[in-house]
This record gives C-alpha cells, sequence and structure tokens, in this order.
C-alpha cells in the first residue's frame, strides 16, 4: 500500500513537470516568432536517479538514489535517438529486519550501463527504451555468485529548453535485472524511478 502510495505521487510529480513543460514551450505568435528551442547534434544530459523497489525487491529494500550521464545521438533529424547511459545506483536496505537490532540488509550498489532508442512521437515528449549490464560492485558484501546482470529499462518523459543551449530531461522508468544469486527472485532488482537531468 505504501509503495503503491509512493509511485503515485511520483507519477503526480512527473505529470506537473510535463505540464509546466509544455506551458514554457508554447509560443505567442507575434510579428517575430522568438523562440527557445533544444540545441540539435549529440545531446548530454548529467542527472539525479531515485526510485522506490517493486516485486520481491520491495521485501528487503526501500529505495535507491544515484546518478547517471546521458548522450542522445541523432539518427533520424530531432525525432529518433540512440542513447548511451552510464550510471550509478546505491539501492538502500532496510534496517532491523524484523524488529531484531543489527539485523540490517546490506546495501546493492550497482553499476549500469545502458544503449537504446529515444523517440518523440510530439516535441518534447518521448518514449525511450534501453538495455544493457548492471555490474555488481559489493559482490562479496551480498554473498552473490554473480556480478554482471542484463538490465532493461522502458521509460517515458518530457525534454523542454531553459536556455538556447540546454534544456531540463525529467523522466519515469521501470528498471529490472536478472538474478545476481542463482535461483532467488529477490536478487533482482526491480524498481520503478524517475531521473531530472540537465542536459547541453
Amino acid at each position: 500500500m505504501k509503495n503503491s502510495f509512493k509511485i503515485s505521487a511520483l507519477i503526480l510529480a512527473f505529470a506537473g513537470l510535463g505540464l509546466g513543460a509544455s506551458a514554457q514551450t508554447t509560443t505567442t505568435t507575434t510579428t517575430t516568432t522568438t523562440t527557445t528551442t533544444i540545441p540539435g547534434g549529440i545531446r548530454y544530459s548529467i542527472g539525479v536517479d531515485a526510485g522506490i523497489p517493486v516485486g520481491n525487491f520491495k521485501d528487503n529494500y526501500k529505495w535507491n538514489l544515484g546518478g547517471s550521464l546521458q548522450a542522445d545521438i541523432p539518427v533520424y533529424k530531432q525525432q529518433l535517438f540512440v542513447t548511451i547511459n552510464v550510471g550509478y545506483n546505491n539501492v538502500f536496505g532496510k534496517k532491523n529486519i524484523g524488529g531484531v537490532a543489527n539485523a540490517d540488509v546490506t546495501d546493492f550498489k550497482l553499476l549500469p550501463v545502458k544503449a537504446g532508442l529515444k523517440f518523440f512521437p510530439i516535441e518534447n515528449f518521448y518514449v525511450q527504451g534501453e538495455a544493457g549490464a548492471a555490474f555488481l560492485l559489493n559482490k562479496s558484501d551480498l554473498a552473490a555468485n554473480k556480478s554482471t546482470a542484463f538490465v532493461y529499462a522502458p521509460q517515458i518523459g518530457v525534454q523542454f529548453p531553459v536556455s538556447k543551449s540546454s534544456f531540463i530531461d525529467a523522466g519515469v522508468r521501470y528498471e529490472a535485472t536478472t538474478k545476481y544469486v542463482t535461483g532467488v527472485d529477490a536478487s533482482k532488482v526491480n524498481f520503478i524511478g524517475v531521473r531530472v537531468a540537465y542536459g547541453f
């Protein structure tokens, strides 16, 4: 129930960003049309990532925080881009499990490297899909038998300009990996995440 509330709050926050974006990008007809547009060519962005675990993973983990660097490479006009994303995620384990003092779950420390496609069906709104590998940086602390897992992340978002050479990119995604411990479903990292980035 708590997770449903948190996910709803994230979606509402994203909707607010979307409305703000459309308000900023509306143009008025005057004798000269001056609009601020998102720069052409390769777009780079640096962002803050946060999320809420879902599925079996939420039993032992409460939230994650990290950052990422992304490059969007245009392949068709300014509508279709190839994306390359490298990030870091710390997924925080729950403390005092079952009310037992010091029964703390070890954090997951992940380095995801993803590539994919970003498509703008309408101006400033995009759908994106990425896949790649997520490297577990503290394998021995978690007694995992795998240090790398397949990761995939479908996402929707908005990009809106803030100046002639910069923009804000805000997106909501579902991100999931395969197992880090053979036969243990709870070792799959699954979360609903938000990325808010400054682009140039």
